[in-house]
């Protein structure tokens, strides 16, 4: 809003655009002020402006492909006193992303064509007695050698898993 405001205030002025957007024209103001007048920042802001520019640094040194818990390790043998979740935060604003070793695995390849299936129950996923409704799920576990695919059926009133099986 405060872009909008700084493009169309010499068309409108400030007050009459604050009127129709839902922003005090006080909180404009004291954001201009705090642009022009780094002094005005709180003392979070202060900081992370300082750690931004240490942390683009680490970043860039080491080609690019630190992630945040190697910047941050950098950050404290240099002596910065930051905490893993600051740099993270500031990572993330800044658009930094540490390099993912090895490569993705696409687990799920769904057809949008096919149609999906009915819902039989019509989410009442309480039975009255034992075996009357039995539900399904599958998940997938990474293991050294690759994925391990399971599938559980479980009974709805018992809420134990009847049957497995994995492959």
């Amino acid at each position: 809003m405060i872009a909008f405001i700084d493009d169309h205030r010499g068309a409108h002025g400030v007050e009459p655009i604050c009127k129709v957007l839902p922003i005090v024209p006080s909180t404009y103001h004291a954001h201009v002020a705090k642009r022009r007048d780094s002094a005005k920042l709180s003392a979070r802001a202060r900081l992370d402006a300082r750690l931004k520019i240490e942390v683009r640094r680490v970043f860039d040194e080491n080609f690019r492909v630190y992630g945040v818990r190697k910047v941050w390790r950098q950050l404290k043998r240099e002596g910065f006193g930051v905490a893993r979740c600051t740099v993270s935060r500031l990572m993330r604003t800044m658009g930094l992303q540490g390099v993912i070793r090895g490569k993705t695995v696409k687990t799920t390849i769904s057809d949008k064509a096919a149609p999906c299936p009915l819902d039989q129950v019509n989410r009442q996923l309480k039975a009255p007695r034992p075996n009357v409704l039995w539900l399904s799920d599958f998940t997938y576990v990474a293991t050294w050698t690759g994925f391990v695919y399971v599938a559980f059926v479980i009974d709805a009133y018992a809420r134990r898993i009847v049957g497995w099986r994995a492959s």
